[in-house]
């Protein structure tokens, strides 16, 4: 069953919990029904690969999901501390994320 996510792709998030605890990345891909996301960066295994058409095999470093709640928005008044994310109705009746610790809007 998948869920409603607070972190979109794009998103600017720090790791709060932990193996990368304190890093910093950008949602590469977000996973709702596994209630994950891939973070830039963070959680890098090695994946040992069979050469296939138009690729050479080998050890290959990439991103493995992590778990939604290790990881939290980092609030985009300019300050690189993580913040909860709200839901607001604007004035011409758009629902827009926000930053619950300085109250700014999130999405673009």
């Amino acid at each position: 069953m998948a869920v409603k996510l607070k972190i979109r792709k794009g998103d600017r998030v720090k790791v709060i919990a932990g193996r990368s605890k304190g890093r910093i990345g950008d949602v590469l891909r977000v996973l709702p029904a596994e209630s994950r996301v891939v973070v830039s960066g963070v959680n890098v295994i090695k994946r040992h690969t069979k050469p296939n058409r138009g690729e050479t095999g080998g050890i290959v470093e990439r991103e493995a999901p992590i778990h939604v709640s290790n990881v939290a928005v980092i609030d985009p008044a300019g300050t690189d501390k993580p913040t909860k994310v709200g839901f607001k109705i604007l004035e011409d009746g758009r629902k827009v994320r926000f930053a619950r610790a300085s109250g700014e809007t999130i999405d673009r």
